[in-house]
């Protein structure tokens, strides 16, 4: 397949490039031999002393099925290994070969390398830390109790933002706005007025813009800010219509048409999120509160004039 040959290649290309890296002759040590495994492990392969069993043939295949679907944006194809033929062909062309490379490099004493020690430490010292913290979060529950109390403590939060149906009229200059806004005093239509007096593209639809909800975040709005602080003003009613306000394109008045009130989603459909929420809100808690606890057990001493 040609991900396979892809992510191959790149094996390879970062053990050549590795080689050529090496200083001098470093003594060789022997690849270290690897003892028979017990009676009751499945060995698929035998590499030189080495075994591979089903279950690192299981694992690897996991880890290729893993990239393949994290890169597939990046790889031409992305096709997984599932079948039983499929499993063959990557036992032969690529864990063996890795197995090769692997005692290969121990062969050559790569592993005694002064950079490769200490990545080597690096990468166990994070892998150590990942499963540390693992352990950790897995001490931490969240009771249905706490879920309830959630909700009902921030029922309000959890509401969809209410919707406002809004018309406008926009005119050139504020003469003409007023003389608008003396006919919606008198009680003329305001969808006629649109019509007649708006010069925006809204006036086709006698001004009607439909549903708004208020953004919060202002670089998501669709409109000036001014024009939310109008729409939405609390002492906006429904069938009433704002004062006159100058916008980018003119001076606007607006009419509340309509609005949609929300209530918050049922317990039982926010349950699953409200519970992921507070997990992870416990865990952090959790984390940090070990993190604290050791570091006053650790004597620590910090040397700022050293660093450059």
């Amino acid at each position: 397949m040609k991900a396979k040959l892809c992510l191959l290649s790149i094996f390879v290309a970062v053990a050549l490039v590795g080689c050529q890296q090496l200083t001098g002759q470093p003594a060789k040590s022997k690849a270290p031999e690897k003892a028979a495994p017990p009676k009751d492990v499945v060995v698929v392969a035998k590499v030189g002393d080495y075994y591979i069993t089903v279950d690192d043939l299981k694992r690897e295949v996991e880890n290729y099925n893993n990239f393949v679907t994290t890169n597939k944006d990046l790889l031409e194809s992305k096709g997984k290994i599932d079948t039983h033929d499929q499993k063959v062909v990557y036992l032969k062309d690529d864990l063996v070969r890795k197995y090769i490379l692997y005692k290969e490099a121990l062969n050559r004493g790569i592993d005694k390398k002064e950079n490769v020690v200490r990545a080597l430490e690096d990468t166990k010292m994070s892998f150590l830390i990942s499963e540390l913290l693992r352990d950790e979060a897995k001490k931490v529950e969240v009771t249905s109790k706490e879920i309830e109390d959630f909700y009902n403590q921030n029922k309000d939060l959890l509401k969809e933002p209410e919707q406002r149906k809004i018309s406008e009229i926009v005119t050139d200059n504020e003469d003409q706005a007023k003389q608008v806004y003396i006919e919606v005093l008198k009680g003329t239509d305001f969808v006629s007025l649109a019509r007649q007096s708006s010069k925006a593209a809204s006036a086709k639809e006698g001004g009607g813009l439909g549903y708004f909800s208020f953004g919060l975040d202002p670089k998501k709005r669709i409109r000036f800010d001014k024009f939310y602080e109008v729409a939405f003003a609390p002492t906006l009613d429904v069938g009433g219509f704002s004062n006159i306000f100058k916008g980018p394109d003119g001076f606007y008045i607006v009419k509340l048409e309509d609005v949609k009130k929300t209530e918050a989603k049922p317990l039982s459909e926010l349950w699953d999120k409200i519970k992921s929420y507070l997990l992870y809100v416990k865990q952090e808690k959790a984390l940090a509160d070990l993190a604290n606890k050791l570091s006053g057990e650790t004597k620590i001493e910090i040397y700022e004039g050293k660093i450059e």
